[in-house]
């Protein structure tokens, strides 16, 4: 191997599916909450439509009922699936994160010198 920083262990690398594994349960778990409660959702008002509403009575089938509610419940366990995985991302690249790029406190003057600031196209 040419050096320890570009050796990877076994340790490491099960830790890291470990992590991967626990990351799209928790995802699976959140999509399907969401989208159980979006089936309740959008099934009572479609359901409903159909009842009270003329236009629906006539339109809308039973397919086109279960097409509504089943579109809606896909779009959530996908939306929220991916907010999930991308939360989680997030949060391990900043806890496996060296310390100074961990620092996103904005400095101001004390950290670098002002620079002019650059004059402005529409302004004169």
């Amino acid at each position: 191997m040419s050096s320890s920083a570009a050796t990877v262990t076994r340790a490491s690398l099960d830790h890291k599916l470990a992590l991967a594994k626990r990351c799209s349960r928790e995802a699976t778990f959140a999509g399907a909450k969401a989208a159980a409660v979006a089936t309740v959702a959008s099934a009572v008002p479609t359901l409903a439509s159909v009842r009270m509403l003329p236009w629906a009575k006539a339109n809308l089938n039973p397919t086109g009922q279960a097409l509504i509610v089943c579109t809606v419940a896909g779009m959530a366990y996908f939306v929220a699936a991916d907010k999930t995985i991308l939360s989680l991302a997030r949060r391990h690249s900043y806890e496996s994160a060296p310390d100074h790029l961990k620092d996103t406190s904005f400095g101001g003057a004390a950290a670098a010198p002002a620079r002019p600031r650059p004059r402005s196209f529409f302004r004169p």
